[in-house]
């Protein structure tokens, strides 16, 4: 060892797993023995490469940064940007860089990390054929995107379809998925599970290509097409590969170090290599015949060499290889052994193909314990199932009830569930964070909120899958303790969106800046201030507009902003029926204004890529010609769709029709947490969809059935039945009590299947509430919803007919000049605005 006072330690590589084995050591007693210095092939500090597919979108370099380079400086540690190592003097103890540094070492640690595998294809070295790993990778992919249209990724694996969505992301919309294997992530899910998301990424425009093996990359310098075994082809123009990784091991090859016949760095329990002076960690190390190609295992892997160097006794053993990801917006889980299968074990599995939900659990043959799962389409159960399994947790007598989840009210994991957990159960498995460790630092008084536990023990600041797990056991822990759980809307203002609502109707606030001069602090956020708009809204029914520029950014203009930064135009349609002169009328506007039209999901016509500075115009055509504002930007009603029922429909026990538009018209403008959507079924046939609706109304013989919080979108739930064979004025009086409930108690941006879930008591209490008047505020909250049902006013009618608010739709704010940056292609017959310029400057 080095007679120097300080102990030298060399990092070769500065990923996220060599950032983390730094920030560990310098966390640890007896720091101030350890000289530190640190050698990173990049030419930039680490940054997150978990998350690096958002660089295409809004995140910066900077905020993907792990640490800046003054981190770095204040903890004293020596880096070296952009001078990879080029060989290890193992005699000598001494490492030697590119730029010629030769640096002592008392011992090295070695996280290389990987390189992308790239398959032995002919052609693969022509222009347009990229790898998705680093930065440097993912700008030039931006750059050759601009002139690329059909693109194509070799592998289905996670990486793979990582890289889909990047060419998603990058405008590519023709993009095929090529995987050599039989099914789309074959390490994690099983066929079903496979054959499900493959049906749901063909859904958003992804080609996918299983038993698919690429021989041949045609084209002169750059690609052209790609050449398959079966003999068929594609046109591809821009290629990315990213089938699977292989570990930086060169290094440690040319110092003589042991590796696997496969590659990677052999390793023991402490994380040492052959030589005892020299450890490898993350996805560099073979470990057991494993190397492990997640970001949790590699920082336990720095935790361990860590510990042993300042004096501990720790080991790296066989790591849990679950996960839970969102691929192109479908979450996909695995944990426990999610491939075991009868007769080891029994197997229970649920299918809905129409929401694209599959769910498959492992049970013991006792009945007793969980072995292991797949959650493709929703995963909200994920964190407990793994917690479950991991730890051996006596499992429900229906086993069913871990993927069917919250049924009348009830959860087989709700509640407390989380604290039956064991004090060593491992919460947070990228920073190694267990329940006891958050239990003691609420406890202690150490960190009672979320952002708190995060910067006493870096919960939650991994992937962020374990976040709800978290916040759960501190508020269970609060209670526990007697303590009353404080749910503030943000740190302006000390009360929840409920306490605040009260506030704000008692004293009679009108406006924002007297919500925060009599109730807050500092000057507002983005989270408090659209939901104090909301508030105002929905207790006042005052124009959105009023509240100047603290809404949602789409309240702003009235509008959602689109792609390529022009606008939409949805007129309400009430129960989806138009007349031909009003369809005309669309249609003249479409023409006049170069709009693209559709018919939505939800029985309406939307105009797209308008001007922000032609909107008004838009607007007073189309309500001169009687339309009124769709709502398609607010927290508000959107639509209640429709069947013809028995207008036209033989089967129909109700006319549908006539009630929808009655629904529509006496709840439109309604300001609430979140949109709200409804439908009316003339029978049980169900043409309008209605049990996937915040609330839906489906006809029966004696009247109607009314279904309440449902909700459609990437978390689909069932609305549950609350009360059968109503007349129309006994439903409308349920629904009336309902919504104005659900507006005053939920919390922002909480959908009512949201809200129906984590409400104590569940179905039984919410019919205690609305049917039977429990809480005596019935008769309250009749009269709230017919106050907003009077004061109703279409927003964009009061927009165009006062003039200071017309002057607020224009792209510049000093001149009247349209943005002439937007372009448009065409599509379909139609046009379309180009998408925006993604290069990051």
């Amino acid at each position: 060892m080095s007679t120097n006072t300080k102990i030298k330690i060399v990092v070769v590589g500065n990923g996220m797993v060599g950032y983390k084995f730094c920030e560990k050591l310098v966390s640890k007693p007896g720091r101030e023995k350890f000289e530190i210095t640190v050698f990173g092939e990049e030419p930039r500090v680490a940054y997150d490469r978990v998350h690096l597919s958002e660089y295409f979108g809004e995140k910066t370099i900077e905020e993907l940064t792990m640490a800046p380079m003054s981190w770095y400086i204040d903890n004293q540690i020596k880096i070296h940007t952009g001078d990879p190592v080029q060989n290890i003097d193992r005699i000598h103890k001494t490492v030697h860089s590119f730029y010629g540094l030769n640096i002592k070492y008392d011992y090295l640690v070695l996280a290389t990390g990987s390189a992308a595998f790239v398959p032995n294809i002919d052609g693969v070295e022509k222009d347009g054929v990229f790898v998705y790993r680093t930065i440097e990778d993912l700008d030039m992919m931006m750059d050759w995107a601009k002139k690329s249209k059909k693109g194509a990724v070799i592998g289905g694996g996670l990486l793979g379809l990582e890289a889909a969505k990047a060419m998603l992301d990058l405008g590519i919309k023709d993009t095929n998925v090529i995987e050599f294997a039989s099914k789309l992530m074959p390490r994690q899910i099983d066929e079903m599970g496979s054959n499900l998301l493959k049906a749901k990424l063909e859904t958003l425009g992804l080609k996918i290509l299983t038993n698919t093996n690429t021989q041949k990359i045609v084209g002169e310098d750059a690609i052209q097409a790609m050449n398959f075994a079966d003999g068929t082809s594609i046109d591809v123009d821009m290629l990315v590969i990213s089938a699977g990784i292989k570990p930086r091991d060169e290094l440690a090859k040319l110092a003589e170090l042991e590796v696997g016949t496969r590659g990677g760095i052999q390793v023991n329990d402490k994380l040492q290599t052959s030589d005892p002076s020299i450890y490898a960690i993350g996805e560099c190390a073979l470990h057991g015949g494993m190397i492990y190609g997640l970001v949790a295992p590699g920082y336990e892997m720095a935790d361990v060499v860590a510990t042993n160097l300042t004096g501990g006794n720790k080991e790296f053993k066989a790591y849990d290889m679950s996960t839970k990801l969102k691929l192109i917006g479908v979450d996909v889980a695995s944990f426990g052994d999610p491939f075991i299968a009868e007769p080891k074990c029994k197997t229970i599995s649920y299918t809905d193909n129409a929401k694209g939900i599959y769910k498959r659990v492992n049970v013991s043959l006792d009945g007793k314990y969980l072995l292991g799962g797949i959650l493709v389409g929703e995963a909200e159960q994920y964190n407990m199932l793994l917690q479950t399994t991991k730890n051996k947790t006596i499992i429900p007598p229906d086993p069913e009830d871990l993927i069917l989840g919250s049924r009348g009210g009830s959860d087989a994991h709700g509640g407390a569930g989380v604290m039956a957990l064991p004090d060593d159960a491992l919460i947070c498995s990228c920073e190694s964070v267990t329940k006891g460790m958050i239990c003691e630092a609420v406890s202690s008084g150490t960190a009672t909120t979320f952002d708190a536990m995060k910067k006493c023990n870096k919960a939650g600041t991994g992937c962020g899958g374990c976040a709800p797990m978290v916040k759960d056991i501190i508020n269970e822990t609060l209670k526990a303790s007697g303590a009353y759980v404080k749910n503030s809307l943000c740190e302006h203002f000390d009360y929840s969106r409920q306490e605040l609502y009260d506030l704000i109707k008692v004293n009679g606030v009108k406006s924002y800046n007297e919500a925060l001069n009599k109730f807050g602090k500092g000057h507002g956020c983005e989270i408090c201030k659209p939901a104090v708009a909301s508030i105002l809204a929905s207790l006042w029914n005052e124009m959105i507009l009023k509240q100047s520029t603290i809404q949602d950014s789409n309240d702003r203009f009235l509008a959602n902003i689109q792609r390529g930064g022009t606008y939409s135009v949805v007129p309400r349609v009430p129960g989806g029926e138009i007349t031909p002169e009003k369809l005309i009328v669309i249609g003249q506007v479409a023409i006049k204004y170069k709009l693209y039209t559709k018919i939505t999901g939800g029985q309406r016509i939307d105009l797209f890529g308008a001007h922000v500075g032609d909107l008004p115009a838009i607007w007073e055509e189309l309500i001169a010609a009687g339309f009124e504002s769709g709502h398609a930007y607010g927290k508000s009603l959107r639509t209640v769709k429709s069947c013809v029922g028995t207008t036209w429909c033989r089967f129909g026990l109700q006319d549908a029709v006539s009630f929808a538009i009655k629904i529509e018209e006496r709840y439109r403008g309604l300001r609430a947490p979140h949109k709200l959507k409804s439908a009316v079924s003339g029978c049980i046939r169900e043409c309008a969809e209605a049990q996937s609706k915040d609330f839906g109304i489906i006809a029966t013989e004696k009247g109607y059935n009314l279904f309440l919080c449902g909700n459609g979108g990437s978390k689909p739930q069932h609305a549950v039945l609350f009360a059968t064979d109503l007349d129309e004025d006994t439903l409308l009086k349920y629904v009336d009590r309902f919504l104005m409930f659900y507006i005053k108690t939920a919390e922002p941006l909480t959908r009512t299947a949201t809200w129906f879930n984590k409400l104590e008591g569940g179905l039984a209490y919410l019919k205690s509430v609305i049917i039977e008047d429990s809480l005596g505020i019935c008769e309250q909250l009749e009269k709230e919803m017919d106050f907003m049902v009077e004061t109703y006013k279409c927003e964009w009618k009061e927009a165009v007919e006062n003039p200071e608010i017309r002057k607020r739709f224009t792209h510049f704010v000093n001149s009247p000049e349209k943005d002439n940056t937007i372009e448009f292609t065409p599509l379909r017959d139609q046009i379309q605005a180009k998408d925006w310029d993604l290069v990051k400057k």
